[in-house]
């Protein structure tokens, strides 16, 4: 008789550790589909950022003409970087980087 108790608990346990395992893996479950949905989303932003960025790469190909006439009257000499600076204002952050890395390799930014 205390064999067969003995037995019961040892069912009754292994029937809660069974209970509390596919708990577990539910839970583990959920949150592989919630990182999959997260790594889509970021791989869908990434995608974007990387369509927005060529547009904006894509859409100016010219200096503003304050640019091109200060570049004409110094004709070969060194510009001063203020004047530059302020020629070159219409530009985005990365389009005056740009701009100023060509004129360095050229010498033409004192």
């Amino acid at each position: 008789m205390e064999m067969e108790m003995k037995e019961e608990v040892s069912v009754v346990e292994l029937n809660a550790s069974v209970e509390r395992l596919t708990a577990a893996a539910e839970m583990l479950e959920q949150v592989v589909e919630r990182l999959s949905a997260a790594e889509a989303k970021i791989a869908e932003l990434q995608t974007e950022l990387q369509a927005r960025a060529e547009v904006s790469h894509a859409g100016r190909k010219t200096m503003p003409g304050s640019t091109a006439s200060l570049l004409a009257k110094h004709d070969g000499e060194a510009v001063e970087t203020g004047a530059l600076d302020a020629a070159l204002t219409g530009l985005s952050l990365e389009q005056r980087i740009a701009v100023k890395a060509q004129l360095m390799r050229a010498g033409l930014v004192g």
